[in-house]
């Protein structure tokens, strides 16, 4: 199997992402550059977090259509694995591929920190190695994380088990004293209507070694390898 990883001008994880997936998940992994229409054959994209295009205009509204993501779009379409980290969950609701947006933080300040994210399904490709319920440490560091969504679409998500994770405490409570951005519901993480996208603000890339304060993100990749390996 082979992962690639989308590089846009702005992009600061990129080489997070990669890294992952080659030194600690040890598979197959190359760049994509956001003026190319190839995915190389590739078995899963990784948007990465970042500023993709300066984050002009807004989060992700230029990104939505560079080549790339255009070929991104035909690839989930056809049940192709896509996983939006920060930046990338921004562009992926740009894009269409995710339902929503992402709002500036309520309270209009930059946050960089760890968290605490509930496991709400483990019905994916991404959270098939968790368990419902299941509290993660991963960090966050973002301006515009702020998911809103319509009273429908929550519904929506609800019904069709597509809500991934939500801001919780370390013991699992949903709260609002958990929630660092002011999503609704808590939403951290949402999935698309086929399972086979994923967006979220929390950093599983950043958090995949123990030195780096938590090791719980690399459950997500794993989860992938397996899902592809079946």
């Amino acid at each position: 199997m082979k992962f690639g990883v989308l590089v846009f001008p702005g992009s600061n994880c990129d080489h997070d992402a990669y890294h992952v997936i080659r030194e600690i998940a040890h598979q197959p992994v190359t760049f994509l550059w956001h003026e190319s229409e190839s995915l190389e054959n590739c078995d899963a994209i990784l948007v990465p977090g970042g500023f993709a295009y300066g984050d002009y205009l807004r989060t992700g509204a230029i990104a939505r259509f560079s080549p790339v993501m255009q070929s991104v779009k035909k690839f989930a379409a056809a049940g192709g694995l896509v996983l939006g980290i920060c930046n990338g969950f921004q562009i992926l609701c740009e894009s269409g591929l995710l339902p929503g947006a992402l709002l500036r933080n309520a309270g209009l300040r930059y946050i960089c920190k760890q968290i605490y994210v509930r496991t709400e399904t483990a019905n994916s490709p991404f959270t098939q190695a968790l368990t419902r319920g299941q509290v993660l440490k991963i960090p966050i560091g973002h301006m515009e994380g702020n998911y809103f969504c319509e009273p429908d679409t929550l519904a929506e998500l609800e019904r069709g088990d597509r809500i991934a994770f939500r801001y919780s405490t370390q013991t699992g409570e949903i709260n609002s004293a958990a929630n660092p951005n002011g999503s609704i519901s808590g939403i951290a993480g949402v999935l698309s209507e086929g399972h086979n996208v994923l967006g979220m603000m929390p950093h599983p890339d950043r958090s995949c070694e123990t030195i780096l304060g938590s090791s719980d993100g690399f459950l997500l990749f794993a989860s992938m390898v397996n899902a592809m390996t079946a």
